[in-house]
This record gives C-alpha cells, structure tokens and sequence, in this order.
C-alpha cells in the first residue's frame, strides 16, 4: 500500500501522467477514469513508453514546472511559517507540498480544454470546410469504406487493384475522422479517377458528417459488430449510424456485406451483397486456404476470373470479391484485376503470417471485434499443425455487452479445438473462460498475469510444427 502511495511521487510521475494521455489520445474522460482507478503508477508504463511528440514535450514541460512551482511556493510558506509563527502556515505547506502531483495530475488537462476550444477546433473546423469544397469539385469517383471492422483493409484492397487501371488515391493508414479527410483532400493533385475514403465512426452521427464533406458516389460496408459501444450504447445504434451513408447514395451503389448477421436488419433488397459464394453477381467458387495464401475462381456471364491472394482465410474471399466486382464495374480487365489481387499483402497485424523457430505465427492483433475474432477462429481450425495455440487478452469497448461477448468468445474458441489457449489476465478473462466451460473446451488453458513478459518469450513456449494465433491486444489504459 505505501509503495502504491509512494509511486506518485517519482521522479518519472510526470511521464507517466503524459504516457497516460496520450495513451488515451487526449480524451479527458478516459484519462482521468484511467488515472483515478490506478493504485501503483509505477507499472503504467508496462507495455510501451511515451512517445516524444511536440504536444507530449509540451505537456511534460508544463508538468515539471508546475509541480516544481508548487513545491517551491510549498516550501517558501513552510519555512515563513516556521520563522514567523502564523497559525495553520505551516500545515497549509505541508499540504501544497504532498499534494503536488495529484494536483497537476489533474490541472494539465486544462490546457487541453483550452486548447481544443480556442485553437484545435476552430482550426479543424476551417480546414474541414475547406476540405468540403474540394470533394465537391473533385471530379474523381469517391467510393467511401465504412463498418465496424476491416475498413483499412479493404480501403487497401481497392487500393492495390483499381491502380493497376486508374489513378487512385486513399486515406493514409487508419486515419479516418474528418481532419483526416481534410488533410487528405490538400495533398490531392486534382488528376486522380478514384479517391478512397476511410469512415471511422465512434459515435451517433458520424457517418452522416462524413458523407455530407466527402460526397461519396459509392459507399461499401463491411459489417456489423459491437465496437464503440462505450458511446453508442447499442448495437443497434451503431447500426443506425454506419448505414445512414446510404441515405447520401442511390441503393445500387450501396455494397455491404451480408456475412455480418448483425447487418442483415440494415440491409435492403435494392443493395449490393457480397459474400464468400456471391458479390454483386458474380458467383464465387473453388475456395482454396493454406498458409501460403487463398485462391477462388469468380464467374459472371462470359467472364471467369482466377485470384490467388496471400491474404489468408475464407472470410476474406467476400471483401476479395467486391473489390473485383468494383473493378469490372470501372472498366478494369480480368488480367488486370488478377494482377492485383495477386499484389495485396497481408497487412501489419491483421492476421499477418511469420514463421519462427518452425512454428507459424498468425498475428491478428489489429482484430477488436467479436465477428473478426471469429473468423479467424474458423482459419484456425482449418488449417493443419501439430498443435495450435490460441492466445488472446480479450476485446475493449464493449459496453454492456462485454460480458455476453466475451462468453460467445470462449464458445468460439472451443468450437475451434485449439490444443492450448493462453488467456492474457485482465477483467474479461472470467466470462471467456464461462465460454470456454460451457462449451466443452478439453484442451490446455494458461491464465497468463504478465502479457508482455509471455509475448517477449513467445519462442521459448512455442515448437517447430505450432500454429500460434494471436488476436487483439490490450492497451495499458484498459483493465
């Protein structure tokens, strides 16, 4: 309890307290439920440090000398009060003094809400309009990628096949809020045929205001699932709001993927489906998986299509197949789409194949969504190892749902029959072990307190023949 106590008043307290915000991305409100519920500060910094930014510099500067200020004032009030007897001086400065850190702890986030009303607002606001003129005049086809997981990676699908014919341009990485978009549409040439924009919704609305400054022409979504629900508050919600990017589109260049479940009360008869047997009428068949990536054959009145991708799973067959189906749709060549199919890699962290020590490691740790986890679940299964491995902490942001999800987890991940399961130890770890009982999980089960210490030693646990799948991580600032 003492060390708990004693941890604020490190010398390091001021990094930790700026690691946390940035963590947090400058949320006021999950910093200071983060920093309220922390006993011992030392171990905050557990599994990543903090980054040196402009604004972390900063934060940090005015950390040091705020706290410095008020120990100084402390200490000058001590020691007048101490020469100078003067009733209660003394415990006042002894109260300063102790109190220091707490107190700025909480006073830095002050010049964030000065910040962000005075300066980051108004400045975003400018270039967000701006931006809205641009896509207005832009004459290129904007096709707008929203869902509650795989945007990036099918905005990079599309990506890597449409420039094999036109002159294509898309949101970088998972930048997908509306600064984003307006720094996007500044680095624009005004010449590209095809612009490709990432939605990320995070709460009721979004969607709309994203649609309304980018002015789509075609609108793809690739599920339904729980995520954000800390703002939403329902999946129906969240429902609501991703589908109302087809309010700003005529329903035939409306795409949405009709393998999410939880999309199908959303879905009209007037949109594009697509899934792994059918996208956008062209049927889909001859599914092959390994290791070494996924191959289907697509058909549609006289044309045949023949992809192999390195992408590995059924699951991405259907994203694979709309990205194809978009390209006939713009004038694209079968040898064309082929070829680009054939290009697209798998993406850091999303279910990206290595081989260590003989063992293959598919990292998913991207994947924070109840339907991806299944999916890769069912990849698990299929392919072939002498022992499979399942090592997971759990998903963040579920609201009120957590605990049916995470039981639905545990069923998942017995119903695919990993030898081991390696559950890293955090507040969910209970229901997906309810799960796991539940459904009759006979293999072996690790509860593993210190996350960063098992992946750190990862080769030492796994063998030459494993196949080892890791999916989602945990962030320091989640319990």
């Amino acid at each position: 309890m003492l060390r708990n106590y004693l941890s604020i008043y490190r010398p390091d307290f001021p990094k930790v307290v700026v690691y946390m915000l940035q963590a947090t991305e400058y949320q006021i409100g999950p910093y200071l439920r983060w920093l309220w519920r922390t006993s011992d500060f030392s171990k905050v910094m557990h599994r990543k440090t903090l980054v040196m930014t402009k604004p972390a510099k900063l934060l940090l500067i005015t950390l040091y000398i705020g706290i410095l200020t008020q120990l100084s004032l402390a200490t000058v009030l001590g020691i007048w009060g101490i020469s100078e007897p003067v009733p209660g001086l003394p415990l006042v400065a002894l109260i300063l003094f102790f109190c220091a850190p707490v107190v700025w702890s909480h006073l830095i986030v002050l010049p964030l809400i000065l910040g962000r009303m005075f300066i980051i607002r108004p400045s975003h606001a400018v270039q967000v309009r701006k931006s809205h003129k641009s896509f207005k005049e832009h004459k290129a086809l904007k096709i707008a990628v929203a869902g509650s997981y795989g945007k990036t990676t099918l905005k990079e699908m599309l990506l890597t096949v449409l420039s094999e014919g036109k002159k294509v341009a898309a949101t970088p990485a998972n930048l997908n809020v509306p600064i984003s978009h307006a720094r996007f549409a500044k680095k624009l040439s005004g010449d590209e045929d095809v612009l490709i924009l990432e939605y990320g919704e995070g709460a009721p609305g979004d969607i709309a205001k994203f649609a309304k400054v980018t002015k789509p022409d075609i609108g793809i979504i690739t599920g339904l699932a729980p995520a954000h629900l800390d703002k939403y508050k329902t999946l129906q919600r969240a429902g609501e709001d991703i589908f109302s990017l087809a309010q700003y589109l005529n329903p035939s260049d409306v795409y949405v993927n009709s393998e999410s479940e939880a999309a199908q009360p959303f879905v009209k008869k007037s949109f594009n489906t697509y899934d792994s047997k059918n996208a956008a009428g062209w049927a889909i068949g001859e599914i092959k998986v390994s290791l070494d990536g996924t191959s289907f054959e697509m058909k549609k009145g006289d044309k045949t299509l023949k992809a192999k991708s390195q992408l590995l799973g059924r699951h991405q067959v259907g994203p694979l197949g709309v990205v194809a189906a978009l390209a006939d749709r713009l004038g694209l060549g079968v040898q064309q789409i082929e070829a680009g199919i054939s290009k697209i890699e798998p993406f850091e962290h999303r279910m990206q194949p290595r081989k260590t020590a003989g063992a293959w490691i598919l990292d998913d740790t991207y994947n924070g969504n109840i339907d991806g986890m299944k999916a890769g679940l069912r990849l698990l299964q299929e392919l072939p190892a002498k022992r499979k491995v399942y090592i997971t902490p759990g998903l963040v942001d579920q609201g009120s749902e957590s605990a049916k999800i995470h039981q639905e987890l545990g069923e998942a991940i017995a119903s695919a029959k990993p030898h081991v399961v390696v559950l890293m130890k955090h507040s969910v770890t209970p229901n997906i072990q309810k799960g796991l009982e539940a459904n009759g999980y006979k293999g072996r089960l690790i509860i593993e307190d210190d996350p960063l210490d098992f992946y750190n030693n990862l080769d030492k646990f796994i063998a030459a023949g494993d196949l080892v799948m890791m999916q989602n991580d945990w962030p320091d600032q989640y319990e």
